[in-house]
């Protein structure tokens, strides 16, 4: 790339340009283990009522990682087949993860909250043979197999690496109650006695490169069929790396990451563990987030200085009853990302961390980040930052999606990078819709488009001013409005629906808020449909709100304006302030 406004911007120490190995993403792994072999990798279930600490260590999580590869390889898994995890933040999801690549098989990495029909699509869309899951979410899964080509089913339990007091007291007061204590079904798999049946040494040998697929990551994409992009080892090599450069003066073998923001979010996945693992830094695990308890344990207990997270868990721990007698000043850096970060937020986390909170921007298309705001640097109000090193970026016309706008025009925002997908799982025609050569450039590499309305500024930042592909991001998860649409319809008393991503202040995201139009003669309330939708969707795409109207505003062809709904809603709320 030439010279580009935003270069002056970026901290010292941060290139404009990096070399990217061809090496799989498991190496990273491997390095951090013969570096530094006995330093804690994974730290799980931290306690101050004395409970030994849950801990293994980078050479621990590599063993471990090479006897999954050996047992995916003898259960019959090759290279370019598709394994699904189904677990949250637990050690098992980073075993399984780098086990499942090592063996040369490609990540499909689900929400375990997940209902059965949307399990059921990306494991079927995914032709998955072999999934992982955590107990708890096993009846999910054995409800799902009748319809997908899932072969084997292997379980563990979230207790499996807790440390031997903490988990004796969970089999014995928690275990049932929580639903991790299953039995399993004939044929089925644990987790744990399959590791035991293997060595390191019986790893597969299979060669693995940058140009191998690594991951399919589901995204809602430009139409709202969710789809898998599918991320090669070099894209997530790069990104990986790119995170670790903005990363400046984080020290390798010496930084401890807190990680609370799902490891299954690419976000998660990328600016969390890849980026800790090429690091060798601890990570803490939190499996949920919303368990406000166990996060600021975790800080208490492990003292982290990176933290990757969304403006919802930042304004949660912000207002954390009592956060005044928690010290909170080993936290260092945070990249906020998956929706806008208010200023408010930033500034109040800042004021108790002593350390920097800075808005960043990605998609799954491009695992997983692009843009973030300088951590020593200017950050500008509502700014999702500048690219990362060798990312380039332009603002397109929309009228024919190619001319390049000036600065300070509203247009698509295009990216082209080392980090951009090979493209969409079976779908040329959506992959070819937003990977396009422009005309200014005929031989170049594809540009990503991202489906998202901005502007840059003079100096090289970039604001999002719109979303073209009407897409709501709800603590960090993509949340299509055609999911909910689709789901209100089914009722029998609702004529119509439209749903869309309204404000939610008291959490500094969005929240999905739904509009239905009644058929003449039916009741219903709030109520009913709320709970209608509760086995039919995961909770975070669940309509906060619903209101009901005698009609839904439309344009001459029929298709729902939602953008009037939400400024409508908008102006409602500013009406109250």
């Amino acid at each position: 790339m030439t010279d580009k406004p935003w270069f002056k911007h970026y901290d010292k120490g941060v290139p404009t340009s990096l070399t990217y190995p061809d090496k799989p993403l498991f190496a990273f792994l491997e390095e951090s283990a013969a570096k530094y072999p006995d330093k804690p990798a994974i730290h799980f279930k931290p306690s101050h009522q004395g409970f030994a600490k849950s801990m293994l260590t980078y050479r621990q999580v590599n063993d471990l990682s090479d006897r999954m590869a050996a047992a995916l390889a003898a259960l019959g898994v090759k290279k370019g087949d598709r394994v699904a995890i189904f677990m949250p933040n637990i050690p098992q999801f980073v075993i399984a993860y780098y086990g499942i690549l090592k063996a040369g098989g490609v990540v499909v990495a689900s929400n375990p909250t997940y209902t059965v029909p949307e399990l059921e699509h990306q494991l079927k869309d995914s032709g998955a043979k072999v999934v992982l899951c955590m107990s708890r979410f096993y009846d999910t899964i054995k409800q799902v197999l009748p319809h997908t080509d899932i072969k084997t089913v292997i379980v563990t339990n979230i207790k499996d690496y807790m440390s031997g007091l903490l988990r004796f007291l969970f089999s014995l007061a928690k275990e049932k109650k929580s639903g991790d204590r299953v039995t399993l079904e004939p044929g089925h798999l644990s987790f744990m006695d399959l590791l035991a049946q293997y060595t390191p040494a019986q790893r597969p040998k299979v060669t693995v490169t940058g140009n191998d697929s690594a991951l399919f990551q589901y995204s809602g994409g430009t139409t709202g069929v969710p789809k898998a992009a599918v991320a090669l080892h070099r894209n997530l090599v790069a990104n990986t790396l790119q995170i670790r450069a903005w990363l400046s003066d984080a020290r390798e073998g010496a930084e401890t990451w807190l990680l609370g923001i799902p490891l299954f979010h690419v976000y998660g996945m990328v600016a969390g563990m890849s980026a800790a693992v090429q690091a060798a830094a601890s990570m803490v695990l939190v499996p949920n987030a919303r368990d406000l308890d166990s996060m600021i344990d975790a800080i208490d207990v492990y003292r982290p200085s990176i933290f990757p997270g969304v403006p919802r868990m930042y304004n949660a721990i912000n207002n954390y009853k009592g956060i005044e007698q928690h010290d909170l000043r080993s936290i260092r850096a945070c990249i906020s990302g998956s929706a806008p970060l208010l200023m408010e937020i930033k500034n109040k986390f800042e004021s108790i961390t002593g350390g920097k909170l800075v808005e960043g921007f990605g998609m799954s298309e491009a695992p997983t980040a692009c843009h973030c705001n300088p951590l020593q640097g200017k950050n500008k109000v509502g700014s999702i930052g500048v690219p990362f090193p060798d990312v380039d970026c332009r603002i397109v016309s929309l009228d024919d999606e190619t001319t390049v706008l000036p600065t300070g025009e509203i247009g698509e925002l295009c990216v082209r990078g080392p980090q951009v997908m090979y493209g969409y799982w079976n779908m040329p025609t959506e992959t070819h819709n937003v990977l396009r050569q422009h005309p200014d450039d005929p031989n170049g590499a594809p540009w990503l488009h991202t489906g998202d309305i901005a502007r840059m500024d003079e100096e090289g930042y970039f604001y999002i001013v719109d979303r073209k592909k009407e897409l709501i991001k709800v603590g960090g998860f993509q949340v299509w409005p055609r999911d909910i649409e689709e789901v209100l319809a089914m009722h029998p008393a609702i004529l119509e629906a439209a749903a869309a991503g309204v404000p939610d202040p008291a959490r500094g995201d969005e929240m999905v808020k739904a509009w239905v139009v009644l058929k003449e003669g039916m009741t219903a309330t709030e109520a009913d449909l709320k709970k209608f939708c509760e086995d039919k969707l995961v909770a975070y795409k669940r309509p906060r709100t619903i209101e009901f109207k005698p009609e839904l505003p439309k344009t001459m062809v029929g298709k729902i304006l939602r953008r009037e709904l939400v400024a409508e809603t908008k102006q409602k709320m500013a009406a109250k302030k």
